[in-house]
């Protein structure tokens, strides 16, 4: 099974459910809210990998983008206060620690 646990992370304004689990290539959404973004803030997305430091999956001012890898895609709120990372077909290797943050 692929696990991905989330964090509340940036300036304590996003919220994250602790953890969600979906079975190996089936897709899954991991969710995140920013009621306070301000105009500036950009939202960022990482992942942790067991063992190791942070790594920046993405950022966006306010545009959903696809993701290259693992394959999904990052959606943003018309209102800019939620965006969801969509894991297409997570693999055992993706479990990991998927938070964001907000920052200009």
């Amino acid at each position: 099974f692929f696990i991905s646990s989330a964090v509340a992370a940036g300036r304590a304004q996003v919220q994250q459910e602790p953890s969600a689990e979906t079975p190996e290539s089936t897709g899954i959404n991991i969710t995140c809210s920013h009621p306070n973004i301000q105009t500036t803030e950009f939202i960022y997305w990482y992942c942790q990998l067991p063992g190791r430091g942070p790594a920046l999956l993405l950022s966006t001012l306010k545009d959903s983008k696809d993701l290259r890898d693992p394959p999904g895609r990052l959606w943003v709120s018309a209102d800019r206060r939620s965006s969801a990372l969509w894991l297409a077909r997570p693999r055992r290797g993706d479990a990991a620690v998927y938070y964001c943050a907000l920052g200009d």
